[in-house]
């Protein structure tokens, strides 16, 4: 397992605590995060733990799969709020420490398939 492996882990987990200490523990002073659908950029790990912190809402996050090599991961989670159901695919950077650097997030939409495609596929 890479360090950075276990970090993603840590951080994913400490989120869903709400261990906002432990969070901050997953990150580099000068971690950056972009969000290049909504076009945010947070800068700093006082701001990016402010910044999901502050979130609003009774949230959950469920980690479905980590994949990491060394200094990269990416994570595929499922984020909960109410009844909405979200995925989201994260790519991590890390440092020699394996505290992460920057993080970039892509929360893609639902969309229901072209009815032309249909007898080619499987719903789920």
């Amino acid at each position: 397992m890479t360090e950075l492996r276990k970090t993603v882990e840590e951080f994913w987990a400490a989120a869903e605590a709400r261990d906002w200490e432990a969070f901050a523990g997953t990150l580099a002073e000068d971690v950056a995060y972009e969000a290049p659908l909504s076009r945010e950029r947070v800068r700093g790990r006082e701001a990016y733990v402010r910044f999901n912190r502050e979130f609003p809402g009774d949230w959950h996050v469920r980690v479905e799969r980590i994949v990491a090599e060394d200094g990269q991961a990416v994570s595929w989670i499922r984020f909960t709020l109410g009844d909405e159901v979200n995925v989201g695919i994260s790519f991590f950077t890390g440092d020699g420490s394996g505290r992460i650097t920057a993080v970039t997030d892509f929360w893609p939409d639902p969309y229901e398939p072209p009815a032309n495609r249909a007898h080619l596929t499987e719903r789920f």
